[in-house]
C-alpha cells in the first residue's frame, strides 16, 4: 500500500488534508470533475437509491454537489472524509468509501458500489484500506459500522473488512422518514483483514 500526501489531524475537528492511497488494484483520492458522471450513473442504481441516503430522484446536480461540495466541505472540517474508489489502471469509479463523526470519538464507515464492479471484493478492499489510514493517520481507536436490517450486501463486506457485528438495534436510524431496526458492529485496530 502506498500512501502519498501523509498529514496530521489534532482533534476531531481539524482540517483534514486529502490524501491518495494506492493499495494494488485500486486507488483512493477525494473525487473531482472526472468522477461526477461517473457518481450520477451510479446513483441510478435501484439498491444504492434504496439503502442509502442519496436523494431519489438522483439528478446530475446532485452528482455535482456532492463531488464539489459536500466531500470538500468533510475534509476541510475535518468531520467526514470520502474517497472516490477508482481502478488504479483504469482510473474507472468503482465505489465511494468515507468516514463520518470523525469528531466522535467512534468514527462511522460507509460506502457504496458501483453496480458495475459488484462481487469484485472492491468495497471490502477499499473499506479496509480505509480503515488502516484511519487508525494509522488519523490515530483513531474504534470505527463504527452501521446499516438497516435487511442490507446483507454492506453486512457482508462489514465481516470481510474484519468488523464485529454487535447486535440489533431497535428502530435506531431514520431513513427516508421512518424509523428502521439497525445492526451494528465494531472494528479495532488489530481486526483490519488483509484483503486484495
Amino acid at each position: 500500500m502506498m500512501v502519498r500526501c501523509w498529514h496530521e489531524m489534532s482533534s476531531g475537528s481539524a482540517e483534514v488534508q486529502p490524501v491518495e492511497i494506492t493499495a494494488g488494484r485500486l486507488h483512493l483520492r477525494m473525487p473531482g470533475e472526472a468522477e461526477v458522471d461517473a457518481v450520477y450513473r451510479a446513483c441510478q442504481d435501484p439498491d444504492i437509491q434504496y439503502w442509502t441516503s442519496v436523494p431519489m430522484p438522483y439528478r446530475r446536480e446532485d452528482a455535482e454537489a456532492f463531488v464539489h461540495e459536500a466531500i470538500p466541505a468533510g475534509w476541510s472540517s475535518g468531520h467526514a472524509v470520502t474517497f472516490a474508489v477508482l481502478d488504479s489502471t483504469g482510473g474507472e469509479l468503482l465505489a465511494m468509501v468515507g468516514l463520518g463523526r470523525l469528531n466522535s470519538p467512534n468514527p462511522q464507515i460507509g460506502y457504496w458500489c458501483a453496480p458495475w464492479a459488484r462481487r469484485t471484493g472492491v468495497v471490502s478492499q477499499a473499506g479496509a484500506t480505509l480503515c488502516r489510514w484511519a487508525f494509522g493517520a488519523l490515530g483513531v481507536g474504534l470505527i463504527e459500522w452501521y446499516a438497516e436490517v435487511g442490507n446483507v450486501g454492506s453486512r457482508a463486506v462489514a465481516t470481510r473488512i474484519g468488523f464485529t457485528l454487535e447486535g440489533t438495534l431497535r428502530q435506531r436510524l431514520i431513513h427516508r422518514g421512518a424509523r428502521v431496526d439497525t445492526w451494528v458492529g465494531s472494528l479495532l485496530p488489530a481486526e483490519v483483514r488483509s484483503l486484495r
